[in-house]
């Protein structure tokens, strides 16, 4: 993720902890700075989520509870969105 409005993303993040419940969603990390010891990394925030499926994962990522939240988000950073499994 990389932060341009700090203040709007902060609004984010009040609203994303209780977006991932219903879906069993949790946070495995989030923080800023990220450190890289090798390699490159040349975003502000690393932030991993964690589901018990993959359609958990794509079940809350389009849920729109969290659909307002990621208006919030594009408002004050942009970030790239995987799924891996």
């Amino acid at each position: 993720v990389d932060i341009h409005n700090m203040e709007v993303y902060e609004e984010y993040k009040k609203m994303t902890p209780d977006s991932l419940v219903p879906y069993g969603g949790k946070f495995v990390i989030r923080g800023l700075p990220v450190e890289a010891l090798e390699g490159e990394w040349r975003h502000d925030r690393l932030v991993l989520l964690e589901f018990s499926t993959r359609e958990k994962a794509l079940e809350w990522y389009n849920s729109s509870t969290y659909q307002k939240a990621k208006k919030i988000r594009e408002k004050a950073s942009s970030a790239n969105f995987f799924i891996v499994g």
